[in-house]
């Protein structure tokens, strides 16, 4: 199960929840809260991007349990991967049982976006400020702000598999370029062999689960979506807005299946999440990327809205397409992508980065 945290630095439970209801008053008036987690995580939240653990176990995590636990019963094991760029580290941590028995789990730490109504705060309030340099006009400093300045997002996937931790430890990336006849003779195989679960998109698009968080429906079976936000976007600032379009129609897995038939959804998708997004939170289209992810992390048509100023995951150019050069490139030519050869990023313990191996697709030192 995912559990979202928010952890106030010096802190306790009470402090974190009056923060809490304090902030975003600039965005608020746009930005609807959507349940966010307290510094307990008690029982499981809204079963959605579930795509990157299931990608790798094909939903075979174990169930969680209803007992609500702090961060502070977690004991960090090892430090799997860190980002200096992202600001991020993924922890390998455990928690132990009352049968003194360890349960694994994935704890991710970010350093969360500045809100622009706080930031003169971070220079008036009092604060221990320690010279670095001093260089001519150049000066260093290091601060250690107040804990209601210092916000960091948790998120825990705990219980966790084996899976889950290779998943976040770092691995070497290579590119892979699939033709036509890789698709159907390696990728298409092995995405039928893989029982991948994606009964949380299903939940969404019935309104089993995150009713109250769908910003937008176009409820056509055949041309219509949901468009709801991403579990990345805490929604407190817009500068890392990111919403996720999920098509009602099942049996488009991924841009290998679109062609000239889709494009009245896409035209959908496209003009009525601008004008949703526009709407609800005053981002206008031209800053926004709105895209599509090949290989995709689960195999249900859904697109990307992300802020454009927002260096978003996946959003780099050997994974992301842009929506409107889709639609263009499939009015041109309806099999546009039973066509053309794609490149795309797979990690080096992927199964399907063996497939293409074995196929003798791709060449790595040793192999």
């Amino acid at each position: 199960m995912f559990f979202r945290v928010f952890v106030f630095v010096g802190e306790g439970a009470a402090g974190a929840r009056g923060l809490r209801a304090a902030r975003g008053r600039r965005v608020a008036a746009r930005v609807r809260s959507a349940g966010r987690a307290g510094a307990m995580a008690e029982g499981p939240q809204p079963k959605r991007k579930r795509e990157e653990e299931e990608e790798k176990n094909g939903g075979d995590a174990p169930q969680g349990t209803a007992a609500a636990f702090t961060l502070s019963d977690l004991r960090v094991r090892r430090v799997l991967r860190e980002s200096a760029r992202d600001k991020t580290v993924f922890l390998h941590a455990e928690r132990t049982g009352l049968s003194g028995e360890g349960t694994d789990a994935v704890v991710i730490l970010e350093k969360t976006p500045f809100q622009e109504e706080k930031i003169p705060d971070l220079l008036k309030k009092l604060m221990n400020a320690e010279l670095q340099m001093h260089n001519d006009i150049y000066c260093t400093f290091y601060l250690s702000p107040p804990p209601e300045l210092s916000e960091i997002k948790a998120t825990v996937v705990y219980p966790a598999t084996e899976k889950h931790i290779q998943k976040y430890l770092r691995q070497e990336v290579h590119l892979i370029r699939e033709t036509w006849e890789d698709y159907k003779n390696i990728t298409l195989p092995f995405i039928q062999s893989q029982s991948f679960s994606i009964q949380w998109v299903y939940n969404i698009l019935e309104k089993k689960a995150e009713a109250d968080r769908i910003v937008h429906e176009n409820p056509d079976p055949s041309n219509g979506f949901v468009l709801v936000p991403d579990l990345k976007w805490n929604q407190n600032q817009l500068d890392d807005l990111y919403l996720i379009a999920l098509v009602h129609r099942r049996e488009i897995k991924s841009l290998r299946d679109l062609t000239a038939e889709h494009l009245p959804l896409l035209r959908n998708v496209l003009q009525e999440g601008k004008e949703a997004i526009v709407k609800r939170f005053g981002v206008p289209g031209s800053q926004l990327r709105i895209y599509l992810h090949y290989q995709p992390s689960y195999h249900h048509l859904h697109v990307h809205f992300t802020a454009l100023g927002y260096d978003a995951p996946g959003s780099s150019v050997e994974r992301a397409h842009l929506l409107a050069d889709v639609i263009d490139n499939l009015a041109m030519d309806s099999m546009y992508y039973q066509k053309r050869a794609l490149t795309f990023p797979l990690r080096a313990d992927e199964p399907l980065f063996k497939k293409f191996q074995e196929a003798g697709k791709v060449f790595t030192p040793g192999s």
